[in-house]
């Protein structure tokens, strides 16, 4: 009998989840009154322009921002109903199991050329300023790019059948949960709608870590070829995927 995710997996989540929100919220709040006093100081904004013409919380930049978070969510809406069709084992639907790949490589290409308009390729700072500089909300967004990327190349190879050991099956779930937890340390630094962002996170933080304890559940089960089974792990996953989705589709500031 293959061996079950033990039950308190999510009350050891929750527990984290709670601990890490209540302090990303007070991080979050120190690193806006932090931002909006050196403003004050220096007379510049979050992307090194003077105040009058900041971009964070501006009409451009609220739309600039709003825009991305709409594109990943129906990215992430179609992995949800990719992965659903693969918990109902929907077999007409084999080629589905190609979109969770193909989705995370487009986002990953997405964030890493358009996520923030002052980084490269497209704004003002070079590539070593984009990495290695010290803006933090960049520096994540990249990272999560990155790791869409390498998550995605995975993804494919092991679905076309390249990578076969169920070690492989594993990076997908503890992605799910690191990402999750980055999202408590994600801020958008000066902007009037810091509550309202850090909520957001939170929530989305919040479904990540579900989402990535489900699919470890079920990597931890048997899955044979032909198998008609339904996973009940694998629909919670898909439909926490999905409630992520939606959330970005009506993300706003």
């Amino acid at each position: 009998m293959p061996r079950r995710l033990p039950g308190c997996l999510f009350g050891i989540t929750l527990g984290i989840l709670l601990t890490l929100s209540e302090f990303g919220m007070t991080l979050n709040a120190e690193e806006v009154e932090t931002d909006h006093g050196a403003m004050h100081e220096h007379g510049a904004g979050h992307d090194g322009h003077v105040a009058g013409s900041q971009w964070e919380g501006s009409a451009e930049g609220k739309a600039y921002s709003e825009f991305n978070h709409h594109v990943a969510g129906g990215l992430v809406v179609l992995i949800g109903l990719a992965e659903l069709a693969g918990a109902l084992r929907w077999s007409r639907l084999a080629w589905s199991r190609a979109l969770l790949p193909v989705a995370m490589l487009t986002g990953g290409l997405f964030l890493l050329l358009w996520s923030d308009h002052d980084a490269w390729p497209i704004g003002h700072l070079s590539f070593s300023q984009t990495y290695l500089g010290r803006d933090h909300e960049i520096f994540q967004h990249k990272t999560y790019a990155i790791l869409l990327l390498g998550l995605g190349t995975i993804e494919w190879l092991r679905r076309s059948g390249a990578l076969r050991h169920v070690a492989w099956r594993l990076p997908l779930p503890a992605s799910a949960v690191v990402g999750g937890l980055m999202l408590f340390m994600h801020a958008h630094g000066a902007h009037p709608s810091a509550h309202k962002i850090a909520l957001h996170h939170a929530a989305m933080g919040t479904l990540a870590l579900l989402a990535g304890s489900c699919k470890l559940a079920s990597v931890q089960g048997t899955v044979r070829p032909g198998e008609t089974r339904v996973s009940r792990w694998e629909l919670a996953w898909s439909g926490l995927v999905l409630m992520i989705g939606i959330q970005l589709l009506f993300y706003s500031e």
